[in-house]
């Protein structure tokens, strides 16, 4: 698959390891360009199998990605709709288009996250903060409106109700580690730590088979707003997704034949073992 002529940010792909980044002008605005940018990368990798991870960094040291333009803002319309007519605006739709590839998803965040482009940060799989680098803000309070990319709905999942409307309706900056306290993000790191952490949890994650990857993803998501019954009925729909196009049997055939479930030894070490059988196919 080739990720090529991009407007605002560049892709290398390595290992099953596709890192994006981000380099629009000053502030990496999120404007059509990016949108844009963004829905055409979407588009390949649903049918790129060969990447497994995601990496989404900036290359402004101070900027992660800014929030919406507010030259398309002024554009919006001040006429209230019927909720039976409402439609998804372009972030919404672009966020949630993102959310879904097959691929595990990571936000590298060391710099500003505001607005829309901290909604896109939340679209993403995973987060991962440098201290005394990173800061979030959903502003759009402040400004007559509310975060439209999906950041109310997603921000409720992450952090619970109160959290999310602290941070919404504060409408003030938070740091990485207040970020980890209300659960915006998985873990606050410190700056030359980010890139080694975020590397090592991408190339672990590459190792594993592609459809047990998007399985995994997919299941996550959907159990979210599912009963307990219809969401174990979904986890065994997913299973079954997995094991029609992964080496999964095979390997617990070779593993019960050498009879590896019942010695200690493996029973402390399953880490390393769970990566000695990725050449099993």
């Amino acid at each position: 698959m080739k990720y090529e002529n991009f407007q605002t940010f560049d892709v290398a792909v390595e290992n099953g390891i596709a890192t994006v980044t981000f380099n629009f002008g000053s502030v990496n605005v999120q404007g059509q360009e990016m949108l844009a940018d963004l829905n055409s990368l979407a588009m390949r990798l649903e049918r790129d199998r060969d990447t497994k991870v995601v990496i989404f960094q900036s290359a402004n040291p101070e900027i992660w990605v800014c929030h919406y333009d507010t030259e398309l803002l002024k554009d919006m319309s001040t006429e209230a709709v019927s909720r039976e007519n409402a439609q998804l605006v372009d972030l919404q739709s672009v966020c949630e288009r993102i959310s879904k590839v097959p691929q595990a998803t990571i936000a590298k965040l060391e710099g500003f996250a505001r607005g829309g482009g901290h909604e896109l940060a939340l679209a993403l799989d995973m987060r991962f903060a440098a201290r005394g680098k990173f800061k979030f803000m959903q502003m759009e309070v402040g400004m007559g409106i509310l975060p439209c990319g999906g950041g109310t709905s997603r921000m409720a999942r992450q952090t619970g109700l109160g959290k999310a409307l602290e941070v919404i309706l504060s409408a003030q900056d938070y740091d990485a580690d207040d970020a980890e306290r209300l659960g915006t993000i998985n873990k606050a790191l410190e700056p030359d730590e980010i890139g080694l952490y975020v590397t090592a949890m991408a190339e672990r994650i590459a190792k594993f088979p592609a459809e047990s990857i998007n399985a995994c993803k997919q299941m996550v998501y959907e159990s979210i707003d599912k009963s307990i019954d219809e969401a174990l009925k979904a986890e065994a729909y997913w299973l079954y997704q997995a094991t029609s196009k992964t080496p999964a049997v095979k390997r617990f055939t070779i593993a019960d034949e050498q009879g590896l479930e019942h010695d200690i030894e493996n029973q402390r070490r399953w880490g390393d073992l769970v990566m000695q059988v990725q050449d099993i196919n």
